[in-house]
């Protein structure tokens, strides 16, 4: 009977996620980095990294995080280990930590490594990645099963609001992130979020991800909305006032506990997306 359970799929193993140490995996700075055993001491130097360790259910696995990392609110206790550009390596070593998940930006890899310390980078960056780096910390920290959950959930969250945006009006679009004016490619992981929202993005696509712009590209290109600034920072650049978001008032700065979200590509990517629809087709919402 356990072997036509087995042929069929039908007998749960607890083992079946489990991971298999010792593991190598090729991490973001193409570094083949191998695991020997489950880690059970965990750093995170990245907000969105440290939340989608919480939601895969391995929150108890972390000692330190970075100063910037403050989701759920049981990490906010936590040590502070400085951030990828002012880190604190000492405090860090002092944690004794399995393994370090950072980012493939910043020159920690080296210090730590010397230091005897094992460190993964992992990014995401495009939209599909969030996905796949969740799978990639549930492995690595042989909670597989759990990220398989939270990467259901976000494709549920998704889909919501993707129902109710799908056929509106396609609103052109200016997404700043900062004022030098750097913003989003529509193949970056905002950019998707932005179109699923509802907008089209006026940013091409070969200017990269998150391009810093020439401030008349966004006069050229005339938004009817535009987001991540207010509409009198909008009105003092030189040209702007000729913008049809302007002239209209459709330029809306973006909340700051929304703007924090929508900057983590991690479990909350879902709410990030309502928040922004809400944004584009207020409409939609009423």
């Amino acid at each position: 009977m356990k072997h036509l359970l087995l042929t069929l799929g039908l007998l749960s193993l607890p083992t079946a996620l489990a991971t298999r140490y010792p593991l190598t995996i090729t991490d973001d700075l193409g570094r083949k980095v191998t695991i020997t055993k489950e880690p059970q001491r965990v750093i995170s130097l990245l907000p969105s990294s440290t939340e989608t360790i919480c939601a895969i259910g391995a929150c108890d696995k972390l000692v330190g995080v970075d100063d910037y990392s403050d989701f759920p609110a049981q990490v906010k206790n936590l040590p502070k280990v400085g951030n990828l550009y002012q880190p604190n390596i000492e405090a860090m070593v002092a944690l004794k930590p399995d393994v370090v998940v950072l980012s493939k930006y910043g020159q920690l890899v080296e210090p730590l490594t010397r230091a005897g310390v094992t460190v993964v980078a992992i990014n995401p960056e495009k939209y599909d990645e969030i996905f796949s780096k969740t799978n990639l910390i549930g492995k690595l920290l042989n909670r597989e099963k759990g990220a398989t959950a939270v990467n259901t959930k976000i494709s549920r969250d998704v889909a919501r609001v993707e129902i109710l945006t799908k056929n509106s009006r396609k609103v052109r679009t200016y997404l700043e992130i900062d004022p030098t004016p750097y913003t989003v490619g529509p193949n970056s992981f905002m950019g998707v979020l932005l179109s699923k929202a509802g907008a089209s993005n006026i940013i091409p696509a070969n200017l990269g991800d998150f391009p810093q712009i020439s401030p008349e590209l966004v006069v050229q290109q005339n938004p009817a909305l535009m987001l991540g600034l207010d509409l009198a920072a909008a009105k003092k650049r030189p040209g702007w006032n000729n913008i049809a978001a302007v002239k209209s008032g459709a330029v809306k700065d973006i909340p700051s506990a929304l703007n924090t979200i929508l900057g983590r590509p991690g479990p909350r990517i879902g709410e990030a997306l309502l928040g922004l629809a809400k944004l584009v087709h207020p409409e939609l919402f009423k």
